[in-house]
């Protein structure tokens, strides 16, 4: 019997899983994943998320393997259109971080681990729950990790407590070292941060408002040779917008608005595009990460469901273009943190998951709105009716009140 099982290890999971364990509460987070994802996908950490990773040490961390983005830029057909700065306002860290999406789950789960050794158990997928309205049971399949060693003596999974046997596993490999078993946990409390297409949601039958988009992304990391340094620019072209970011070790993500879904992408065809927008010059030898999306909304209606909380892109999938998607995650599970240890205390609890609920749904219908602004801004126009709108958006820009809005909408603020 744990406190909570968090199903999920992604960042969001691993942030809660690191609140809760600092807190005091026994924390399971199964991930079934063997092994973290190399592959760069969220790579921007707004302010309010940083202050929200500074309460668990691993802020500095991050920006010490991070590149702090104080700037961006609009530009178009080679000419710089208007300027933003982030580093306006009272936020403690005034600046977006880009850092591999690896490395911030990596600085995450060595925190968990040292706050709690074992938390976290990859390879674990997990199959069912059951809320009998006082525990609730999870069904898991968990990948044996050694030989000769039982389950039970990892962590006392399925473990029966007076005969020390495995009971109700169920070996589901067909050796020893790389079998399955299906065991079973308890836990007082379960939080879903198993993303977008999240097994324990549907399982809920937990209904969603869904949209999907037309818009159709082509992203990939490059040797950076733009010149551009630590500024984020965002290329205003009639053929569609081309987004640059930086990353560490002198390396910038492109990402670029397509006609259609690229089904076969290719780093030379990339290259192609962007110089063909921008001008500039990118070596498609240099390519180290490569990826073509579509985009969608999805929101889920109800984000507690009895003692199961749904959090990150679990409960909201939104939009990857302006980068919330990861921040409005670790955001709900700051919030929902004080309110499950003070649950797990015996404190009432009904008021304030009700709240929570409102909040974080709100907070996910804005983000949903300002990421339909953001692809719609992306969008090919017309070369004299993308001209003009240009140029309306610079003097905008201009006004420091408008400047100071736009800043902040773009950092979470």
């Amino acid at each position: 019997m744990h406190d909570v099982i968090i199903s999920g290890g992604g960042p969001v999971g691993l942030f809660l899983g690191t609140l809760l364990r600092q807190s005091g509460v026994d924390v399971l987070v199964l991930e079934k994943r063997a092994q973290r994802s190399n592959h760069s996908r969220a790579i921007g950490i707004h302010p309010p998320s940083l202050a929200a990773l500074e309460s668990i040490g691993v802020a500095a961390p991050l920006i010490a393997q991070g590149v702090k983005i104080h700037n961006g830029m609009a530009r178009t057909r080679g000419a710089d259109l208007a300027g933003l700065s982030f580093s306006g306002g009272r936020a403690a860290h005034p600046f977006v971080l880009a850092v591999p999406q690896s490395v911030t789950e990596s600085v995450l789960e060595e925190r968990l681990q040292a706050q709690g050794p074992g938390a976290l158990v990859r390879g674990a997928q997990v199959l069912h729950a059951y809320d009998d309205g006082r525990q609730v049971t999870v069904s898991a399949r968990v990948r044996r990790s050694e030989p000769d060693r039982g389950i039970e003596q990892d962590r006392g999974i399925g473990q029966d407590r007076q005969s020390g046997q495995i009971g109700q596993d169920r070996e589901l490999g067909q050796g020893r070292q790389d079998g399955q078993v299906e065991t079973g946990f308890s836990a007082r409390l379960l939080v879903a941060a198993d993303g977008a297409r999240s097994g324990l949601r549907s399982q809920l039958g937990v209904a969603t408002f869904n949209r999907n988009y037309p818009d159709t992304y082509l992203m990939g990391d490059f040797h950076d040779d733009t010149g551009d340094g630590s500024t984020a620019v965002l290329h205003l072209e009639p053929g569609g917008i081309v987004e640059s970011f930086p990353l560490p070790g002198d390396v910038r993500r492109w990402v670029v608005h397509t006609d259609s879904l690229c089904v076969r992408p290719n780093a030379g065809s990339l290259a192609q595009l962007i110089r063909a927008r921008t001008g500039a010059v990118v070596d498609s030898g240099t390519n180290s990460m490569l990826s073509a999306f579509t985009v969608r909304a999805r929101l889920a209606r109800r984000l507690i469901h009895g003692r199961v909380a749904l959090i990150g892109d679990a409960a909201h999938e939104i939009s990857p273009i302006g980068g919330q998607g990861m921040n409005l995650g670790w955001l709900d599970a700051a919030e929902l943190a004080p309110i499950i240890t003070a649950a797990l205390d015996g404190k009432p609890s009904s008021g304030a998951l009700q709240a929570f609920e409102q909040r974080r749904q709100r907070a996910a219908r804005q983000a949903v709105r300002q990421a339909h602004l953001n692809m719609a801004l992306g969008r090919p126009l017309p070369p004299a009716i993308m001209t003009m709108r240009n140029c309306t958006l610079a003097r905008l820009i201009a006004v420091p009140a408008v400047h100071d809005f736009v800043a902040r909408r773009f950092t979470m603020q």
